[in-house]
């Protein structure tokens, strides 16, 4: 809101002192304050991204962490779709009493929905009582908080290291692509206008550009419809890694005792008998069992997005119309929707399996397991398989890439990029073409990625090198 309204915030807390609101000076505190509010919006995005994450994986058990994830990704690319369309009606004559620009009333709108959601969550969900768990010990002050970090990137769990590393080169190819990708569209519609005038007056380039941009917009929206569809449809047609336990007669725990294990979701009252299954639900589950394909596993739908990813970026070279360029873009939201599903639905699953099989929860059956349930695993006794802290360096994982990917499309914009106005500007299409080439590295670093079937195998061929 603070963003939204800097103009006159600024505007009018100088004014207090006898300062001009049209001078150089104000002006120049007034984008001041909006970059400054900008970091305080990035941060306080990533704490509350972190925090949904760290939410689901403490509220949900092993088997239902890839459910979650699908659950969380399908609202957002719900406010996705709500979002693009609130971009094309006019909110200032609709909502006149949030404000009087569009950016205004956008923002009104995110507030009031992101305090009302989290509220909710916050008020009805509930989550293990810390206090009656062991406290890390990471020592107190910033310094020891930093070495703590430090320590808990080394330690990281093998397998959420791995999954990381995939992220890392993934991002550096999806940030051109969500930078620049309305751009890419744009350029392809004023290409034509260019070329039958390149002389064009700034008015007229502007007035050139701004139809490109609605064009460009209207692909986005394409691109959240098919990634809200594929949300929908993928988890359904890829089998959940871990199957649901056996639950026992009566409820052991409650939500306030040590541990907390009846609110993980491990333990229901009763046993529903199949007398009380609806056929609905039975129909439900009878289709879902049809549709699934054994052989598609979360890692592998990963690793052929990444493909697909690079695929469609290196098919630029065919595109000269702005229909076909919204096809590759609606294309592109099946891999996007892959992305903001599985790397999570991974992790969660990992940082849910370790904490379930240290509460004795889940029966350990590799060897890194057994350490695990006998607190021997220094992962563990770093605190480097906390929810909060795996998911803090994840979204290190995903945010560093933003400098790598900027550095390197600036290179080539500085090379490539043509004067505003000119005809046969493609710097974009090599910005994404070289996003790419990082997605076939990130398909590449996801064979190393390892199934929980693979992690048993891997463990019978030791026993049976040991007999």
């Amino acid at each position: 809101m603070v963003l939204a309204w800097t103009k006159e915030v600024v505007g009018g807390f100088l004014g207090i002192f006898g300062a001009d609101r049209e001078s150089q000076s104000v002006k120049t505190c007034i984008i001041l304050w909006a970059v400054l509010f900008v970091y305080v919006l990035d941060f306080s995005i990533n704490v509350i991204q972190a925090a949904t994450r760290a939410y689901a994986v403490d509220c949900a058990p092993t088997h239902q962490q890839e459910a979650a994830n699908a659950w969380i990704m399908r609202a957002s690319g719900i406010g996705n779709i709500i979002g693009y369309i609130s971009g094309y009606l006019n909110l200032p004559k609709i909502l006149p009493w949030l404000g009087n620009s569009q950016f205004k009333v956008l923002c009104a709108i995110a507030s009031f929905t992101l305090a009302a959601t989290v509220a909710i969550s916050c008020s009805t969900v509930p989550e293990r009582d810390p206090s009656h768990e062991d406290a890390p010990d990471g020592g107190e002050g910033i310094i020891a908080f930093f070495k703590s970090l430090f320590r808990s990137v080394r330690k990281l769990p093998p397998q959420i290291r791995r999954v990381c590393e995939v992220q890392f080169f993934a991002w550096i190819g999806w940030f051109p692509f969500l930078f620049y990708i309305t751009t890419y569209i744009g350029e392809i519609y004023v290409e034509p206008f260019f070329e039958e005038n390149p002389n064009m007056t700034p008015a007229e380039v502007d007035a050139t550009w701004e139809k490109a941009t609605r064009v460009g917009t209207f692909a986005l929206l394409i691109f959240a419809l098919t990634t809200f569809t594929s949300s929908v449809f993928l988890p359904f047609i890829i089998p959940p890694t871990f199957k649901p336990p056996p639950p026992p007669s009566t409820t052991p725990l409650t939500p306030t005792t040590p541990g907390s294990l009846s609110a993980s979701g491990y333990f229901t009252s009763k046993k529903p008998s199949p007398a009380h299954v609806s056929l609905f639900i039975r129909i439900c589950s009878a289709l879902t069992s049809a549709i699934q394909i054994p052989s598609l596993t979360l890692r592998r739908a990963w690793l052929l997005s990444h493909l697909m990813f690079a695929a469609c970026m290196w098919l630029t070279f065919l595109v000269h119309s702005t229909t076909a360029g919204t096809i590759l873009v609606a294309l592109i939201g099946v891999p996007w929707a892959l992305t903001c599903w599985a790397p999570f639905a991974l992790i969660s699953s990992e940082i849910s399996k370790r904490d379930a099989i240290r509460r004795g929860l889940l029966r350990p059956g590799t060897r890194e397991a057994a350490l695990v349930a006998a607190g021997e695993d220094e992962a563990g006794a770093e605190g480097a398989d906390q929810a909060g802290v795996v998911l803090g360096i994840h979204n290190v994982a995903i945010a560093a890439p933003q400098v790598i990917a900027t550095l390197v499309s600036s290179a080539i914009f500085r090379v490539l990029q043509k004067p505003r106005g000119a005809p046969g500007d493609n710097s974009v299409a090599w910005v994404l073409r070289f996003g790419g080439c990082c997605a076939v590295v990130a398909a590449w670093l996801t064979l190393r990625v390892k199934e929980e079937k693979e992690m048993l195998e891997d463990v019978e061929r030791v026993d049976r090198r040991l007999d």
